[in-house]
């Protein structure tokens, strides 16, 4: 069915009531478009049709939905159907779900859960936001190694209705630590009585649970894995980091990136009053006064901050005076420098998040940069000049040749080596956004522009 049809769909179940036309829908429908549709309505609405919804397939279908409407409809949803629905969600998504609730919801929802749900919840909810522990799942299938194939596919056969995969199953010893991994696919493949140790592949890749969540990512990706083992300090297996909450976190960090590159702040904001993690906003449902305050800061501090352009244009009024056509090709000159910069900080940054560059590459980089930094101020040098002659003759086009050459190596140098700089200091190198790299480019190119213009030209700076 498409969008429009679910949504038609939907609307006449709320007029009518019946339950059998909700699950012929749902039985047709994937989850995900199920949970798109569900956004075209109202909270109360949504609880409705979610309590209409199959009981196998209402935490599916809820793991779908936008957090900011999922909050909202948990607030909607009387405390049995609650209860119900955050017992047969997947372990990950029913902590997030928790962290997002208010402390008296939590308050009211963790007594009525089972004792093996809550001892869940109070061992994932240990693990500090942005942390693997954070994003695991302990809902994972582990094997002995001493069984044979065929056992092992009997015991996966009645585990997996409360598996959330068993496509890759870790195999432990008797103190519950990782020896390996064995996929469906061997097992299956393997003579029923060929032992497990014997198939498993043995030292397979590993994280550690307080480890940051996007070196799991990081992991997965590399090794093209379906789910990570987590083991905590005691080298016992504690969870798993599947492919698809790996995903997710490569998407929030690539969010993050983009936000500070673009010198805004995380649209976050707490989910409710007393919860411990911030709720994610989207670009379309940010409202105008959390954009205001994530674009604020960044745009005053750096208003103050070309306040350094002004000063260095006030430095050389007698140059600017004697010869006006100078001017013209300010803002040109200073803009290259600060575009320059924009781009190899945009790609520094990316290299840098991915682990394809290293802080130990700086010094390679530099040099490697320094050569494409010349070769493209160069080229940009050569247009520009044919602009100067038309505009001021030979001199004033020699001054913005050698000008735009300088700035744009400075610019891309600067853009290059402020994400480096971030990462020796611990911080995030995303930070060197674009709008701090072009204002400090900018000032550096006013006072590289009438510096040269003053040294050609042969007249004295302003003292």
């Amino acid at each position: 069915m498409t969008n429009e049809e679910l949504i038609f769909t939907f609307k006449t179940l709320l007029r009518s009531k019946e339950t059998l036309p909700m699950k012929a829908a749902i039985k047709r429908s994937h989850p995900a478009d199920i949970g798109e549709a569900l956004a075209h309505f109202s909270p109360q609405e949504v609880a409705t049709l979610i309590s209409l919804t199959p009981k196998k397939r209402r935490a599916l279908v809820f793991g779908y939905m936008d957090h900011a409407l999922q909050r909202e409809v948990v607030e909607a949803l009387e405390k049995p159907a609650l209860v119900e629905l955050v017992t047969h969600m997947p372990h990950d998504e029913r902590v997030d779900l928790f962290q997002q609730l208010g402390e008296e919801r939590q308050k009211v929802l963790m007594p009525a859960l089972a004792k093996a749900e809550q001892e869940d919840i109070r061992k994932l909810t240990a693990y500090e936001e942005g942390t693997v522990g954070s994003i695991m799942t302990s809902d994972y299938a582990v094997l002995r190694s001493e069984l044979t194939a065929q056992e092992a596919i009997n015991h996966l056969r009645m585990v997996a209705p409360d598996r959330e995969t068993i496509y890759q199953t870790f195999v432990i010893n008797g103190d519950h630590q990782l020896l390996g991994t064995v996929s469906l696919k061997d097992l299956i493949l393997a003579e029923p009585d060929t032992k497990v140790s014997d198939i498993m592949t043995l030292e397979p890749p590993f994280i550690r649970a307080d480890a940051p969540d996007e070196e799991a990512a990081q992991l997965i990706a590399k090794y093209d894995l379906l789910a990570l083992p987590v083991i905590n300090g005691g080298e016992k297996l504690v969870g798993i980091v599947t492919h698809d909450d790996a995903m997710d976190v490569s998407k929030a960090e690539a969010d993050e990136d983009f936000h500070r590159m673009g010198a805004v702040g995380d649209l976050s904001e707490p989910a409710h009053k007393g919860t411990v993690s911030a709720l994610a906003v989207s670009m379309k449902d940010a409202t105008i006064s959390l954009l205001y305050r994530k674009r604020v800061f960044w745009l005053v501090l750096l208003v103050f901050g070309n306040i350094f352009s002004g000063a260095g244009i006030a430095y050389f009024e007698d140059t600017i005076a004697a010869y006006i056509a100078l001017v013209f090709f300010l803002p040109l000159l200073v803009d290259s420098g600060g575009n320059a910069g924009s781009q190899s900080a945009t790609l520094m940054v990316r290299a840098l998040a991915t682990g394809d560059v290293r802080l130990k590459d700086w010094g390679s980089m530099l040099g490697r940069e320094l050569v494409v930094a010349g070769l493209l101020g160069a080229t940009m040098a050569v247009a520009v000049s044919l602009l100067g002659i038309w505009r001021g003759g030979m001199e004033i086009a020699l001054v913005v040749a050698l000008t735009m050459q300088i700035v744009v190596i400075v610019g891309s140098v600067i853009g290059m080596s402020l994400p480096f700089l971030l990462s020796r200091l611990r911080l995030d190198p995303a930070s060197a956004s674009a709008p701090l790299i072009t204002s400090i480019a900018d000032a550096a190119g006013v006072v590289i522009y009438f510096a040269m213009a003053t040294w050609i030209l042969d007249i004295p700076a302003a003292l």
